[in-house]
């Protein structure tokens, strides 16, 4: 399995159990409707969990081009590969929405609510507020990658590491996710929001692009501030 191979199915990983489980809380007569966000953060987290296992040893689990352009800064990630990662990753991002989409099939023409079916694939602020939730976005993704690089520096048990970097994911979906639904991750985001306005989703609405350009400017420049921040300080 080449490394872009593996941010591809990582990634795909990722977003089919992370999106998976927005599904089920939204979507109407699933068995875990209504469960409410602190399900939402604890699978996100789990997610994130799984796919680290997955594919880290290969290619490092990035998972997120916010995360690869700031370790690139960091200065711990060769910039040649840049590319190769990121298009892993959105695509990873949008067959795993894809995946999601089929896994509910019955399930779409049972929701009437538009905005929930948008929330299976993508973000949305709670109060709409661009400079707010770009804010939120940088601050939550230069948290993350602040969080990694602190990881990194330390010494685990073997096999650790991957469930130490899901209940960071949590932490901070739990303090910093309310007001955005932390993207944190551009293809998380836009691979999926693209799956969502080509796909054939009964009463689906607006993918809300107006909006899109913050989950995927915010987290690349909160990686990026993420990665200065502690070069800095550390």
């Amino acid at each position: 399995m080449t490394v872009y191979f593996a941010e591809f199915f990582g990634t795909l990983l990722l977003v089919l159990l992370g999106d998976g489980v927005v599904a089920g809380v939204v979507l109407r007569k699933t068995k875990a409707e209504n469960a409410g966000w602190l399900t939402i953060v604890v699978a996100w987290g789990l997610a994130v969990t799984l796919a680290i296992f997955a594919v880290g040893r290969i290619s490092g689990a990035h998972l997120n081009p916010a995360v690869t352009i700031g370790l690139a800064l960091h200065g711990s990630f060769p910039s040649d590969k840049i590319a190769g990662y990121l298009i892993a990753q959105f695509a990873g991002a949008f067959i795993g929405a894809l995946l999601v989409w089929l896994h509910y099939l019955p399930h779409w023409k049972e929701t009437s609510d538009a905005t929930a079916k948008l929330s299976v694939f993508c973000t949305s602020p709670a109060i709409r507020n661009s400079f707010s939730n770009l804010v939120g976005e940088i601050l939550a993704t230069a948290v993350l990658v602040l969080g990694l690089l602190f990881i990194g520096a330390n010494e685990f048990t073997q096999g650790l590491n991957p469930l130490v970097v899901g209940l960071l994911i949590i932490s901070i979906g739990l303090s910093l996710g309310g007001t955005t639904g932390f993207a944190i991750n551009p293809a998380r985001d836009l691979g999926p929001r693209l799956a969502h306005f080509f796909l054939p989703i009964p009463g689906k609405g607006s993918s809300d692009w107006r909006y899109a350009w913050i989950p995927v400017i915010g987290p690349v420049v909160g990686g990026m501030l993420g990665a200065y921040v502690y070069g800095a300080l550390f």
